[in-house]
């Protein structure tokens, strides 16, 4: 017995024991150093995809941005066709029987239609429908 406690006492159990209390500290210190890793690993996932979706937008933004500008640009050309042709259609030509008959047409134009619509108001007894209170 006196060996045993003589052993335990000693510098060889002590060495021993040190030996092993450092194994398991090393194994402690290797797990959370596995922890670490894996949580930095899944932390720059979720940055990873933050920063690709916040790419994302702001290329869709850009994609809008670039539809907006083409569809402002298609709607000024328009307007400015549709002035063109009004102000070619308003220009007198020079012969005076021409530009009679233009300065004629809509107005006998416009008055046939509005004859049209009142004669089918009274074939209704003067009850509107929905396309005729556009028209009115």
């Amino acid at each position: 017995m006196g060996a045993i406690f003589s052993f335990l006492g000693g510098s060889a159990f002590r060495m021993i024991w040190g030996e092993v209390s450092a194994w398991f500290t090393k194994k402690q210190d290797h797990k959370l150093e596995l922890e670490k890793i894996q949580q930095e690993a899944t932390l720059s996932s979720q940055k990873n995809k933050e920063d690709m979706a916040r790419i994302q937008l702001l290329h869709d933004l850009g994609i809008k941005e670039i539809t907006i500008k083409a569809d402002a640009a298609l709607a000024q050309a328009d307007a400015d066709a549709f002035i063109k042709a009004m102000e070619a259609a308003n220009r007198a030509t020079g012969i005076v029987w021409v530009d009679a008959w233009n300065a004629s047409i809509r107005p006998a134009f416009a008055t046939v239609c509005l004859g049209l619509w009142i004669s089918d108001l009274y074939m209704k007894n003067w009850i509107m429908v929905a396309v005729d209170l556009e028209l009115f």
